[in-house]
C-alpha cells in the first residue's frame, strides 16, 4: 500500500481551503480541486512512497492489472472510480452529467455518477439538487433560454456532513462557501447549463453545453435532502455505510482506536483521511492525505483517532 499525491486543478470558482485546511502544497493562486485518486488523462495521481514512488498510478496499474485492482473491476488497465476534494469559493455552473450509454455513444467516455460529503458548510449554504417540478425538454429549454431555471431548480440548505448521491441525468451544482469530498466514476464530462456569465481564463464565456443537457437530464421532480446511514460498531470503532451502487461502495470509519480489515481478492480499497491523524501499519496518515491499498492485500490495521473515508468496487 502507498500513499498518493493528487493532481491539482485551479479552475475559477475555486478558494484556498485545500491548502490551509487540508494540507495540500500547490502554486496555484486557486486550489478548486485536488484529484487525490485518479488514473484519468486530464490529471494522474502520482505515487508518493514505496518502490513504485514517482510513478503515475495509472502507470501502477496497468503494469499489475486485477491482481491489484481486483476483480470486481470489469477492466484490467484503470481504476473505475475518481476520488476529489472540492473547494467552492463560488458557486459551479449548473450541470449534468451523461450516463454510460450516452457518454459511450457521443464522447466514447464512461459516464458520470457520484456521491458527495459536505466537510465544510458556511452559514446559509446551500447547493442544487434537481428540480422542484416535471418538465418537458421544451419546457427545459425555455427556462434555460429565459434564464428563469431558479424558479424550478431544488435549493437544499447544507451543513458538515450531510451525504448526497448525484446520479447520471441529475441537474445539480455545489453552492459558493462548500467543500466537499467527492466519490464518482472515472470520468470528467460535465455539460453545464449555466455559468452565471462568468468568464474563463481566455475572457470569453466558458462553454455551455445546452443540447447535450437537454439530452440527457432528468426532468422529473425531485424529492431530496441527505442520504440517511447508520452508525455501526465495529471493533469499538463506529462505521456507517455511505452508498453502495454498481460503480462503488464507500463507508465512513469514525476511528477510535485499532480497527482491522481484510482486503481479498474482490476490490482495492482507498482510504482518504478527512480528520486526524492514522497510522495503517506502520505508515502515518495525515489529515487530506489518500492511500491506495491493493486487492489481494489481506489483513491490515488503522490506529489512531480520526475520521476515514473508505472507497472500493
Amino acid at each position: 500500500m502507498f500513499k498518493l499525491m493528487p493532481a491539482y486543478k485551479d479552475y475559477i470558482w475555486g478558494g484556498s481551503k485545500l491548502k490551509s485546511e487540508y494540507g495540500k502544497e500547490s502554486d496555484l493562486d486557486i486550489l478548486a480541486e485536488s484529484w487525490e485518486l485518479s488514473t484519468h488523462g486530464d490529471g494522474l495521481s502520482i505515487i508518493a512512497n514505496g518502490e513504485w514512488a514517482g510513478k503515475t498510478l495509472r502507470e501502477y496499474v496497468r503494469e499489475n492489472g486485477k491482481s491489484v485492482l481486483g476483480t470486481n473491476c470489469c477492466e484490467d488497465f484503470d481504476i473505475p472510480i475518481l476520488i476529489k476534494l472540492i473547494d467552492a469559493k463560488q458557486n459551479l455552473s449548473v450541470q449534468v452529467h451523461p450516463d454510460d450509454d450516452y457518454a459511450k455513444l457521443h464522447e466514447n467516455d464512461y459516464g458520470k455518477t457520484e456521491m458527495w460529503i459536505v466537510l465544510d458548510a458556511e452559514e446559509n449554504a446551500n447547493l442544487i439538487y434537481g428540480l422542484t417540478t416535471d418538465l418537458t425538454p421544451e419546457e427545459f429549454k425555455q427556462n434555460i433560454e429565459n434564464n428563469t431555471l431558479s424558479q424550478v431548480m431544488n435549493f437544499v440548505p447544507v451543513q458538515k456532513g450531510d451525504i448526497f448521491f448525484i446520479k447520471a441525468g441529475l441537474l445539480h451544482a455545489i453552492g459558493a462557501g462548500i467543500v466537499i469530498a467527492e466519490i464518482q466514476q472515472r470520468s470528467n464530462i460535465t455539460y453545464r447549463v449555466n455559468d452565471f456569465g462568468r468568464l474563463g481564463p481566455d475572457g470569453k464565456p466558458r462553454e455551455l453545453h445546452i443540447d447535450k443537457a437537454i439530452d440527457v437530464t432528468n426532468l422529473e421532480k425531485i424529492d431530496h435532502s441527505s442520504v440517511k446511514y447508520n452508525w455501526v460498531e465495529v471493533q469499538g470503532n463506529k462505521i456507517a455505510e455511505l452508498v453502495d451502487c454498481k460503480y462503488f461502495k464507500v463507508l465512513s470509519v469514525d476511528l477510535s482506536g485499532k480497527l482491522e480489515r481484510d482486503v481479498d481478492h474482490t476490490s482495492f480499497e482507498a482510504l482518504l483521511i478527512l480528520e486526524g491523524k492514522v497510522q495503517i501499519n506502520n505508515m502515518t496518515i495525515n489529515k487530506g492525505e489518500t492511500v491506495f491499498v491493493p486487492a489481494n492485500t489481506g489483513k491490515y490495521e488503522l490506529e489512531g483517532i480520526g475520521q476515514i473515508i473508505i472507497s472500493k468496487i
